[in-house]
């Protein structure tokens, strides 16, 4: 993917993104109409932790608590880097939980590296009536590979074709020693 998903590419993003923090307030736009229309359609937002320094952000998570939009789910990639370096250096968001908790979320935190994790915290978040929720994906950037994981350096930036070869073969490499673990 691309560095900003455009409306269409892959199929079921339905609207483009970019201005960094405005997601939220687009998905909170579609689940208001979905309830004033008397749809049960469900709308999913994923952001990063990094959006949470932005404002709009936090307005947004105010006005979706105050009106108990039960039928939107946020997820946050909560991996603790931006652009310039680490949320907690730039901008501190801890304690998360709590904040988010004080706006009326249902909070969910997970691995976000467990498929089956993300799966589960999805389907819960369909049980909640009373108000929104969001899942707190924990994630680690550049995970299992050894030059990238942790690095916010490589926030955006794509690697060279030597260094992609290298994370490829770090990754194979992993994957055929949980492969050999399951057997």
């Amino acid at each position: 993917m691309q560095g900003h998903p455009h409306i269409n590419e892959p199929p079921g993003v339905e609207n483009s993104s970019g201005p960094l923090g405005q997601g939220l307030s687009q998905a909170i736009g579609m689940a208001l109409s979905a309830n004033l229309d008397n749809q049960d359609y469900r709308i999913y937002c994923v952001g990063s932790d990094a959006e949470l320094q932005e404002g709009q952000t936090w307005e947004a998570a105010m006005f979706a608590g105050n009106n108990h939009l039960h039928n939107l789910t946020w997820i946050i990639d909560r991996n603790n880097i931006q652009i310039d370096g680490y949320t907690e250096d730039i901008m501190p968001l801890e304690p998360l939980r709590q904040k988010l908790e004080a706006f009326n979320w249902h909070v969910i935190e997970i691995d976000g590296h467990n498929v089956e994790e993300i799966i589960n915290a999805c389907d819960n978040a369909k049980a909640i009536f009373e108000r929104a929720t969001v899942i707190i994906a924990h994630t680690i950037p550049g995970k299992d590979v050894d030059f990238m994981q942790y690095k916010f350096e490589w926030h955006g930036k794509p690697p060279n074709r030597v260094q992609a070869e290298k994370a490829l073969k770090e990754l194979r490499t992993l994957e055929g020693r949980i492969k050999s673990e399951h057997d």
